[in-house]
């Protein structure tokens, strides 16, 4: 079944403003219900998790719900669901519990197609243990990274392996499970980065292979903060620097203070939007794969014209790998990406330029630290929004 792209729109008020909006990698759009939830919790009887009264009994409601949620979305258990400010605060924070068990001479592995925080936090933690950062490149000409390359630089003493499920620049999503299976097989844990991939597919951590998968709400349509899921039992044997009188449970050990309602109950109501997308019932995790499965299809169709009109164009296109999310990252001749970002903005065309983040992949791409435009498509862009860009693009 399609996308009825008429009533996707028309629950984000954010288009009403008239733009064509393809930054979702840097955050998509809100819809109307999930600015709604967050409202009616922030108004209603709330205050610190428990069971003495309404505001008590909200409090941890949204909690228990909000973990459900995340729970559906990722294929996880729900005891395994921990919240953040923000991924990159739940990987640092995590890295630094992590190798306090490791010793000097230990290994862990990062790759160049990462964003930095699935890269520097392991990297600052290493240097504090004495642990060697073994570095993993993909191939620039492709975009591929090769499993093998992984599995190459694996020893006895490799301790974790950190890997992107997708890039956030250029949209490669490199094979999870062959480097996870390759990981394990030395005794290595695996943690990925799942930020960019949950907005484009449907995840499921057990298929993927992962130990420790990390995600941000804002990346499909909902607050920002972040979540990050786990084998409960993993998670028993970590031990956070924490408050004294603060739960030592799992997972509200790894949550520093109280956690922040209005995003929980946001990230439910996002969900629940994904999920509903298509009409239909089932269970949330049933709807969730249909709903994923038409939004990629209809992203891919819309990437498909992108590509043609980029081509048209003389366009260099650095997103090559044979599968990959509906995100493209360019150059025009003769032109600094910075320009084309800020004369498609003057047209209403948010398409922005840079390293995003992904700083150690512009550079090997040679883009050094300057980057290039990136243009990344949502369930709620159309053709309209396809032919302005196009138009604004041809313009220069």
């Amino acid at each position: 079944m399609s996308l009825d792209l008429v009533r996707v729109r028309a629950d984000f008020p954010a288009l009403e403003a008239g733009l064509a909006y393809f930054d979702s990698p840097g955050g998509t759009q809100t819809p109307a219900p999930v600015a709604e939830a967050v409202r009616t919790a922030m108004s209603g009887p709330l205050s610190n998790r428990g069971t003495a009264n309404l505001a008590a009994r909200n409090a941890d409601t949204i909690v228990v719900e909000a973990r459900r949620a995340v729970a559906d979305l990722t294929g996880a258990d729900p005891r395994g669901v921990v919240f953040g400010r923000s991924a990159t605060q739940l990987t640092v924070d995590f890295a630094r519990t992590l190798v306090r068990d490791w010793a000097a001479g230990d290994e862990l592995v990062v790759t160049r197609l990462d964003h930095d925080a699935n890269i520097r936090p392991w990297v600052l933690a290493a240097q504090d243990r004495g642990v060697t950062v073994r570095w993993v490149d993909f191939d620039p000409a492709s975009g591929e990274l090769d499993p093998a390359a992984v599995a190459a630089v694996l020893t006895e003493r490799t301790r974790l392996v950190a890997l992107t499920a997708a890039s956030n620049l250029i949209g490669t999503r490199p094979d999870v499970r062959a480097v996870a299976d390759a990981a394990h097989a030395v005794g290595a844990l695996v943690w990925v980065d799942g930020v960019h991939y949950a907005a484009h597919a449907l995840v499921d951590v057990g298929a993927l292979g992962c130990d420790v998968f990390v995600c941000s709400p804002y990346k499909f349509f909902g607050p920002h903060h972040g979540a990050l899921v786990a084998d409960p039992a993993l998670l028993e044997g970590l031990h956070p620097a924490k408050l004294l009188p603060s739960s030592d449970a799992v997972p509200e050990r790894f949550e520093l203070g109280t956690l922040p309602y209005e995003q929980l109950v946001g990230t439910t109501a996002a969900i629940d939007h994904l999920a509903g997308l298509l009409p239909g019932t089932g269970t949330r995790r049933e709807r969730l794969a249909a709903s994923i499965a038409a939004a990629e299809e209809h992203e891919a169709r819309l990437q498909a014209r992108i590509e043609q009109g980029l081509a048209e164009l003389d366009a260099t296109l650095y997103s090559r790998a044979a599968h990959r999310t509906s995100t493209l990252l360019f150059d025009l001749p003769g032109l600094e990406a910075a320009h084309v970002a800020d004369r498609l903005a003057g047209v209403g065309v948010n398409a922005p330029a840079g390293h995003f983040y992904a700083i150690e992949a512009s550079r090997h791409l040679g883009l050094g630290d300057r980057g290039a435009v990136r243009v990344g498509l949502a369930p709620y862009n159309d053709d309209a929004d396809v032919d302005r860009l196009l138009a604004g693009l041809g313009a220069l």
